[in-house]
């Protein structure tokens, strides 16, 4: 029998922080060596670092963007950010969990924090892509009830940048 992780409730702390904060370092550090170990140079030469560096910081601050920490006894252990994809679309990036932190339902929280963000920034619909290599990820977008825009039965190395979306309903 599998048991499925609870989401944590205590002793997290959520922060709303800039992309320069020192608290947001240590998740991007482990995520640049993730997207190597996983991807090498499978979209570019410059492989992590490109594309990690692909948006100006400020395009995650307020009023159109967030980024989001969250934190056990002051260690950063999950984290992510939105930005501006259009007028009605926020567009989730860098979602990630330390890896000494994983199966704990924090990227759900993550994602729940982001979508609540977005959806108090007035957007209408959530926008993302994960890569081919990450079925992790796209197990947790198809549960929390992303649509996949994609053909499911396809090889994701083909596809290379798997696309979901979904739409924010105001909850009451």
């Amino acid at each position: 029998m599998t048991s499925t992780p609870t989401l944590p409730t205590s002793g997290l702390t959520v922060l709303s922080l800039p992309m320069r904060d020192p608290r947001v370092k240590p998740l991007l550090d482990e995520l640049a060596v993730e997207y190597n170990t996983r991807y090498g140079d499978l979209f570019s030469s410059e492989g992590a670092s490109e594309e990690l560096n692909r948006y100006p910081a400020e395009e995650f601050a307020a009023p159109h963007g967030a980024l989001i920490i969250i934190q056990e006894n002051g260690e950063s252990v999950a984290g992510g950010a939105f930005r501006r994809y259009d007028e009605h679309t926020a567009e989730l990036k860098r979602i990630w969990t330390h890896s000494a932190h994983r199966r704990r339902g924090l990227a759900r929280l993550v994602l729940t924090e982001l979508e609540n963000e977005a959806r108090r920034r007035g957007y209408r619909k959530l926008y993302l892509t994960t890569g081919p290599r990450q079925p992790e990820a796209k197990n947790l977008y198809l549960a929390t009830g992303y649509k996949a825009l994609f053909d499911l039965a396809a090889d994701p190395e083909e596809i290379k940048h798997l696309a979901f979306s979904k739409d924010l309903v105001a909850q009451s």
